[in-house]
């Protein structure tokens, strides 16, 4: 099986492809930029590619895969820019519709659970999407629009939607390194919002196991949520990793206000 991978050497691209290592497949990461994988495993191909190009030979470029894990995307963690449905949104359609005119026969993508907006409490893979943000709206929009396509071509659709995680390279600008940065330059506390409330996080690797197993399958799965399905508070769980971690360091609670953009309380079932 040859598996192409978008999004190579983000932080999720990364594990996923440690993950796809363990697997019996031909793996070819698609990244812009080569000199950024250049330290790969030498089993897996490095395809530099730049998804925004007109192209109708994306397919053949990438490898002529059976499954492509779709990662990219660009613009975040800025979630209200206008740039993720004026930009990405079609730049994100035509490039996966390449792929599939060039014979591609499955797909994985994934989603967010920002595609939920603002509703509250557990939430399942078939609740209706209410996005109240550019970023939602435009993965919410893209996911349509290959459905719509699906009915004029025959591919496997799955839509991942993940939620939180951390772990190993994570963004800097995500709460685990903002914690740990804190903790090395010897700050005695650390800012953040007031922690109370719930969301639904994995460690990445996890996510990347359960992405790679239904890339695999190449099931019309549809959508998906890749969720621990246990709510936890923020708060709970920065005390949890500075208590594993023996880190000496307080919580300035309530700094930062709660972000606008989500609820208070939402999980994955």
């Amino acid at each position: 099986m040859k598996i192409a991978v978008t999004g190579a050497s983000g932080f999720i691209g990364r594990h996923v492809l440690n993950t796809l290592l363990s697997e019996k497949s031909e793996i070819f990461a698609i990244t812009r930029d080569g000199k950024k994988l250049a330290n790969l495993d030498k089993r897996i191909n490095v395809v530099e590619l730049n998804t925004n190009d007109s192209d109708l030979n994306f397919f053949e470029k990438t490898g002529s895969p059976d499954v492509l894990i779709h990662l990219a995307w660009n613009g975040l963690p800025n979630y209200k820019s206008l740039h993720h449905f004026e930009t990405e949104l079609p730049m994100q359609y035509s490039f996966l519709k390449s792929m599939i005119d060039g014979g591609l026969s499955s797909l994985l993508v994934t989603g967010t659970c920002f595609e939920y907006g603002m509703q509250s409490g557990p939430i399942s893979a078939d609740m209706p999407t209410k996005p109240n943000n550019p970023y939602g709206y435009a993965k919410d929009a893209l996911r349509k629009q290959l459905e719509f396509l699906k009915s004029t071509k025959q591919f496997n659709l799955t839509w991942a939607r993940l939620f939180y995680m951390y772990g190993e390279g994570q963004p800097s600008t995500s709460l685990f390194p903002k914690l740990k940065e804190a903790v090395l330059r010897g700050d005695d506390v650390f800012n953040m919002s007031g922690g109370e409330q719930l969301r639904d996080y994995l460690p990445v690797s996890d996510v990347a196991r359960n992405i790679v197993q239904l890339a695999i399958a190449q099931s019309d799965a549809g959508p998906i949520n890749i969720c621990s399905g246990n709510p936890i508070s923020v708060r709970r769980l920065v005390e949890q990793w500075i208590s594993e971690n023996n880190w000496n360091i307080k919580l300035n609670l309530g700094h930062f206000p709660y972000p606008d953009y989500e609820p208070m309380a939402f999980w994955g079932l």
